[in-house]
């Protein structure tokens, strides 16, 4: 009997790798085969779940039954970030808005199925988060990169939103800070942007997960949530960034009233809830032990994207924009004659870091940028950048 091939989706075959990952996959590979590889490629925190989070998960595995949650997660987790939202970012929002996600991706995912009709035009950054837009384009979205440059910090503003909107647009979908070039939104302007598209009638996806690893403000304060000027934003975060929870998969948005049961229903057929250990583990994220901790990180983050750029600098790649939170630099390596592509895979091969190609986040700096992760501990940069040294300063293009 003959078996059919499996028809597979153009949907699917449209998709292109997240070049992160494979390089990621491939720096295992070089590791399983013995080599020592610095692994610079993965935005994934090296420090590790809160220790409080991980002694309250061993005290859930003693036997007693865990059972579904609501599609919404655990009320008390609810309020637990509606309260850390007030605290940290300065919006008052009411708990009833949080809705607990199995990570931040499954947040993403709930909000495009509610928000887009195929046809529907959606805006995004070029560069930006490559899996934001597959969402988006999953659920029929025409996904319009719209060019940055270093002038805007490598970020939509108002007056680039106001030029690309058409008639097909619905929405907009902005990160702040972003990924990967680590850079934020001025405040105002992100303000600006969100107005203009509101009087529009669109809808605003920003994605917070970096917010809580910004830097301080100029007089010293903390970064702002969108939520404190514009409440019909519908907003996305994360425990996998400031609290180096990558591997427990849990994250939120918080949406609009009208918003919250059309994604109850989405969440009870898609993936029924969030994992019930995270959730109950995560209120021990904001105690003020924990708290402090992450802030102490964020703290360090800091010192290594300072170590970064003086290496970055030293070897002659530059940084267009410097970045003002997350742990990502994005680094133009045109001067070295190789695109971003081969740049990554010489230095993969040739020097056994791995770093991700520009071609992951758009198509303007596709051949010309690479993205580095300082997430990893501060021992692998410095080696890292050590090794890179040596390989670009080899480069015929550099060294005549």
């Amino acid at each position: 009997m003959k078996i059919s091939p499996t028809r597979i989706s153009r949907r699917a075959e449209a998709v292109t790798p997240f070049y992160a990952m494979e390089f990621g996959k491939r720096a295992a590979e070089l590791e399983a085969a013995g080599h020592d590889v610095v692994k610079l490629s993965i935005g994934e925190p090296d420090f590790g779940a809160p220790p409080a989070f991980l002694a309250a998960i061993a005290e859930l595995t003693d036997g007693r039954p865990l059972t579904y949650t609501g599609a919404l997660g655990l009320p008390e987790l609810r309020s637990a970030i509606a309260g850390f939202t007030r605290d940290h970012f300065g919006a008052d929002i009411d708990p009833g808005r949080v809705v607990v996600t199995s990570g931040a991706s499954a947040a993403l995912l709930l909000c495009c199925a509610a928000l887009i009709d195929p046809g529907d035009e959606v805006l995004v950054a070029d560069p930006s988060y490559p899996c934001n837009r597959r969402f988006a384009e999953s659920f029929g979205a025409r996904v319009r990169l719209v060019g940055t440059t270093p002038e805007t910090r490598y970020q939509l503003t108002a007056g680039l939103v106001d030029e690309a909107w058409s008639p097909d647009t619905r929405g907009v979908m902005v990160a702040t800070p972003s990924n990967p070039t680590g850079t934020s939104i001025p405040f105002d302007e992100l303000v600006r942007l969100c107005t203009g598209v509101d009087s529009r009638g669109g809808w605003r996806i920003v994605d917070e997960i970096y917010l809580g690893l910004s830097d301080p403000t100029a007089d010293g304060g903390g970064p702002r949530s969108i939520l404190t000027a514009d409440p019909g934003a519908i907003v996305i975060n994360s425990f996998s960034k400031y609290f180096g929870m990558t591997g427990w998969r849990l994250g939120w948005c918080i949406a609009p009233d009208e918003l919250v049961p059309v994604l109850e229903r989405l969440a009870q057929n898609y993936y029924i809830c969030a994992p019930t250990p995270a959730q109950f583990a995560a209120l021990e994220c904001f105690t003020p032990d924990s708290l402090a901790l992450a802030e102490a990180r964020r703290a360090e983050y800091r010192i290594r994207r300072e170590l970064v750029l003086d290496g970055l600098r030293r070897i002659g790649l530059p940084v267009p924009v410097i970045p003002d939170g997350a742990f990502y630099v994005y680094v133009d390596v045109s001067a070295t004659g190789l695109t971003a592509g081969d740049f990554c895979d010489r230095a993969l091969r040739e020097a056994h870091v791995s770093l991700t190609p520009g071609m992951d986040f758009g198509e303007q700096t596709a051949d010309t940028h690479i993205r580095l992760s300082y997430s990893a501990s501060a021992d692998e940069p410095s080696e890292g950048l050590r090794r890179l040294g040596e390989f670009v300063g080899g480069l015929p293009a550099v060294s005549s």
